[in-house]
């Protein structure tokens, strides 16, 4: 009988974790970046102005 890999299998749960991590805040990202401008346009304006 084949020795289990249980590094092996550690790495790749691990691994699986970290992915659907990233594409959540990726996704939670976008979300965010396209409420921004229509949140507050009035922030927007007082960063192209200068003093």
């Amino acid at each position: 009988m084949a020795k289990n890999n249980y590094n092996y299998e550690k790495r790749q749960k691990e691994l699986a974790k970290k992915k659907k991590k990233e594409e959540k805040r990726l996704k939670k990202l976008e979300k965010t970046s396209d409420e921004s401008p229509s949140e507050d346009p009035l922030l927007a304006d007082d960063q192209n102005t200068s003093i």
